[in-house]
């Protein structure tokens, strides 16, 4: 039984399934916010106070069996999220690739990668797991204070090795985006789209592929300084023979802008940069062509930043939207890091990684579902803002100053405890009653915990 204060959200969910299986999938919902540790389904039905369940393999069915659309539920999911949080106005979406680290022959999927995590820029780590691709919807959090980054689709990118067993044509991750990204076009064809991404995305193929479409969506991502760029062509003379130009002049590298003394820069100080208050920097923008042989020209904005102490390297930013704003485009870039810190917190508070489903299907459900799970808990927490609102911890050696998702974890999985039948004392009113099975559920829980 849920809070009638969660039905709206989770019952969205419910035509996906028949009755059987919508049963036992809300049972692993529950369980999987409730749980703490790992994320397998025996440790769900744990802490559901289903151990003795004699018909267990039926929550198993729920994802290596059971008829269901993953798809379909990303569409619910974001437009759920889209009607709490970003009723009118662009929608902003992050999209990022992560590394799950898995092992085991049974994971035909998997490859080896390099891991972002341990690696640094002068140290390479390589590790075996299967690699996701997330889009995420980038929404400001009123209790947190900042953006967070709320997943809503994502797809598996199986290694090179696993497509060509299979005989499948290998997609890259550029190709996996371009779909995505064409997808969520499809399910929101009125809202402007701008999507943020890292260098992975900078190319002329995945920008173009975007631009060209009758709804384009907008890509905010790095620009190397050493790209052509070309003036948009020149108007047609009367009677000019000959085939129309496509681009025109070339213009000077970005390297070379900079470079030049005689570059105009305007000082702006950001009020957040990267967690810095007050930081200032130098930019200078302007739109060109950015032109490709055989390909029809992306008419694009760039700006070039630099730091005037020289703290860090200059980059240059683009955005295939000629409106929109240098500051605008800065900052929307720079919410591209809460991608990472939900991949973080996924990690840390909702098990990914510790799940150990063997089957394609269940992989293919699990991790994706986890990573929607942060979305989820984030709608509860937002939906009990008025009656319960989120509250940071505090310590004699420690104040926290602004909730983070444990604490929004915390107060859903307060909520869901309290359906059960609390009774005070009648002899002293500071003492509680717990119900005995939801005290032996706690006990076990407790006893056992990693």
């Amino acid at each position: 039984m849920l809070p009638k204060i969660f039905l709206p959200l989770i019952l969205a969910f419910r035509p996906l399934f028949s009755q059987p299986v919508w049963s036992s999938a809300s049972v692993l919902l529950v369980g999987a916010i409730l749980g703490p540790g790992k994320r397998t389904v025996s440790a769900i039905l744990r802490v559901m106070g289903l151990s003795e369940e004699q018909q267990f393999q039926r929550y198993h069915r729920v994802l290596n069996r059971a008829i269901w659309s993953s798809r379909d539920a990303s569409q619910i999911l974001l437009r759920q999220l889209v009607s709490l949080f970003i009723t009118t106005g662009p929608l902003l979406l992050g999209l990022d690739d992560t590394i799950e680290r898995r092992w085991g022959k049974r994971i035909a999927a998997r490859g080896i990668y390099r891991d972002p995590v341990r690696s640094s820029h002068s140290h390479l780590v390589k590790t075996s797991g299967l690699r996701w691709l997330s889009l995420m919807l980038l929404v400001p959090i009123p209790w947190a204070k900042r953006t967070w980054a709320l997943p809503f689709l994502t797809v598996l990118a199986p290694s090179k090795r696993y497509n060509h067993i299979h005989r499948h044509r290998h997609k890259r991750l550029t190709d996996w985006g371009r779909q995505m990204l064409r997808q969520v076009r499809r399910w929101l064809p009125h809202r402007a789209i701008y999507v943020v991404a890292d260098s992975s995305f900078a190319t002329f193929e995945f920008l173009s592929s975007l631009a060209q479409m009758s709804q384009p969506v907008h890509v905010i991502t790095r620009l190397r300084l050493d790209t052509e760029l070309w003036q948009p062509e020149p108007p047609r003379k009367p009677k000019q023979m000959g085939r129309p130009r496509i681009i025109g002049q070339r213009l000077p590298t970005l390297k070379a802008i900079l470079e030049n003394a005689n570059t105009p820069w305007e000082t702006v100080v950001l009020q957040d940069w990267y967690g810095k208050a007050n930081y200032t920097l130098h930019i200078t923008s302007s739109t060109a062509v950015w032109y490709k042989t055989g390909m029809p020209p992306i008419p694009i904005r760039w700006v070039l930043i630099r730091n005037p102490q020289g703290r860090c390297k200059p980059q240059a930013l683009l955005c295939t939207d000629l409106e929109i704003s240098s500051i605008k485009m800065m900052q929307w870039f720079r919410q591209r890091w809460q991608v990472e810190v939900t991949f973080e917190e996924v990690r840390a508070h909702l098990g990914v990684e510790t799940q150990r489903q063997w089957s394609d299907q269940a992989i293919l459900r699990t991790t994706p579902a986890l990573l929607a799970l942060f979305s989820i808990v984030t709608a509860l927490a937002y939906q009990l803002q008025s009656t319960h609102p989120v509250a940071c911890p505090t310590t004699a050696w420690y104040r926290k100053l602004n909730p983070s998702f444990a604490d929004a974890l915390a107060q859903v999985r307060r909520h869901l405890w309290q359906l059960q039948t609390f009774h005070t004392s009648v002899t002293d009113k500071d003492v509680v009653k717990v119900p005995k099975n939801l005290f032996n559920t706690w006990s076990e829980l407790l006893c056992y915990a990693a």
